[in-house]
């Protein structure tokens, strides 16, 4: 089950937290600060998901593998739901490929200070060590950086189009995921997800 917001017919926002999958012609849009959305497709099977995760991790460890790290279960969780609905509206895992998007320092400010910011990093370096552990080829992206982004993703050609979003929008925005950061870090129930 996944919670989405229709805006008209086959375009849908997918929020922080969730995401969204379509074997119907379909764009998928969000809005990304530190956040990253994934967007996989099959173009045999013509199947097409996208999520949007703030968290890959609670705590960032140092030198540790991001998947092997206890707190990895937000990003991992995200990845794998949407896999398993892509799977159920007909996609095969082998010919999935991938999309990925946002991760930003939106404020600017070194990495490496402990706090909100490395979010973003943690998030890139999560998702791309996820899509390359399993298999799945990275053929775009646009991560890091400063600028949040608005994006969509459409089904008819796989296409992405990605808008970056000023200084000060960037700013109100990262005010708004730090809020869902707060609530999703004190959330210790994991969501129940079957891994394939």
């Amino acid at each position: 089950m996944d919670a989405t917001v229709r805006t008209q017919p086959g375009r849908f926002v997918v929020q922080p937290g969730e995401w969204r999958v379509s074997a119907e012609p379909a764009v998928l849009s969000t809005l990304l600060g530190s956040c990253v959305a994934v967007c996989l497709y099959d173009p045999i099977n013509r199947v097409i998901g996208m999520n949007h995760f703030l968290l890959a991790v609670r705590r960032p460890v140092r030198g540790r593998a991001v998947l092997t790290s206890e707190a990895g279960r937000y990003g991992i969780e995200a990845m794998e739901l949407l896999i398993n609905d892509l799977m159920e509206y007909g996609a095969r895992r082998a010919n999935l490929k991938a999309k990925a998007f946002g991760g930003a320092n939106v404020l600017g400010t070194r990495c490496d200070q402990s706090g909100f910011p490395c979010v973003g990093t943690t998030n890139v370096r999560f998702v791309r060590e996820f899509l390359r552990t399993d298999g799945i080829p990275l053929v775009a992206a646009d991560l890091g950086g400063t600028f949040g982004r608005h994006m969509r993703f459409a089904s008819k050609d796989y296409s992405v189009h990605v808008r970056k979003i000023n200084p000060l929008r960037s700013r109100a925005l990262w005010d708004e995921e730090r809020v869902y950061w707060r609530e999703a870090s004190q959330d210790t129930a994991p969501t129940p997800v079957e891994f394939w």
